[in-house]
């Protein structure tokens, strides 16, 4: 009988696991329980320290350096009828533009003309980047969209220049209610409850304009003749077509025999009011 080959191949030796003593195992018992409690500890303590950082790195929006605004008159803006809509356009939700939307919009059976962000940021680039705001004569800015929603704007925000990132800030706004400053939790946008006469001064005088008044007015003496104890608040529209809506107006004027944007009134006015208070 012929006798069978081995299997070539690496034998395996067995180890011997040596039991540990029964004091051992209550002591091993011990130690883990006692660092399992540490480890806790060390985490919680690891967590709370990540929150408070994560709240102190929340991205926001930068802010202008404070200015003393206290017993100085100032001016109010209301810019109406803003096209600030948010869609889902694929995956993510954007303020719709007739630039980049505009087959979406045509699907919707929408006007692509209507949907006009860049006219409501020209408009705040003006009132923002004027001598006027800088001098802390700025009181408020309020922006009522298209579809009814009102927000208030610190008077110390930096408009983002971009029109990208600036719609990308607004339809974060829109999504969420208020943006916050960088490194702080002040409110620096924040959607509000309508309608806009309850967060004006009580004694204010609410002008509209509108190139369709039959009350042209030369605003440099307009503004002249106005009293420092009456706020003024200058109600514009910063659509592309369309009049603005006469309620609660106290007067209702015409600032140019020529129509005019949104950004070029409003340069108009802060000009007039730099004229008077003799900012340079």
């Amino acid at each position: 009988m012929v006798r069978p080959y081995a299997v070539k191949g690496r034998t395996l030796k067995k180890r011997r696991v040596e039991e540990p003593a029964p004091d051992e195992e209550e002591r091993t018992e011990d130690v883990s329980e006692v660092g399992e409690q540490e480890g806790d500890q060390i985490e919680e303590i690891v967590d709370e320290r990540r929150a408070e950082e994560a709240l102190d790195q929340i991205p926001g929006l930068p802010i202008n350096a404070p200015v003393d605004r206290a017993k100085r008159p100032g001016v109010i803006f209301v810019l109406e009828k803003a096209c600030l809509e948010v869609g889902k356009v694929g995956k993510n939700f954007q303020i719709l533009n007739s630039d980049d939307h505009t087959n979406y919009l045509k699907k919707q059976n929408c006007n692509p003309a209507d949907y006009r962000p860049d006219i409501i940021h020209q408009a705040l680039l003006a009132v923002f980047d004027s001598p006027l705001a800088k001098a802390g004569r700025l009181q408020a800015v309020y922006v009522k969209t298209e579809k009814g929603i009102l927000f208030e704007i610190k008077p110390h925000v930096r408009i983002p220049r971009t029109f990208k990132r600036f719609c990308g800030l607004m339809s974060q706004l829109l999504q969420k209610l208020s943006i916050t400053a960088v490194g702080k939790r002040e409110k620096l946008l924040n959607v509000i409850k309508n309608p806009v006469t309850r967060h004006l001064p009580v004694n204010s005088k609410k002008i509209g304009l509108s190139y369709s008044s039959d009350k042209l007015v030369n605003l440099s003496n307009y503004v002249a003749t106005a009293s420092d104890d009456t706020p003024l608040v200058f109600v514009v529209g910063a659509m592309a077509h369309g009049v603005i809506s006469k309620d609660c107006i106290d007067d209702f004027v015409s600032i140019s025999e020529y129509p005019l944007s949104a950004a070029c009134c409003l340069n108009r006015i802060c000009s007039a009011f730099e004229q008077r208070w003799k900012i340079t």
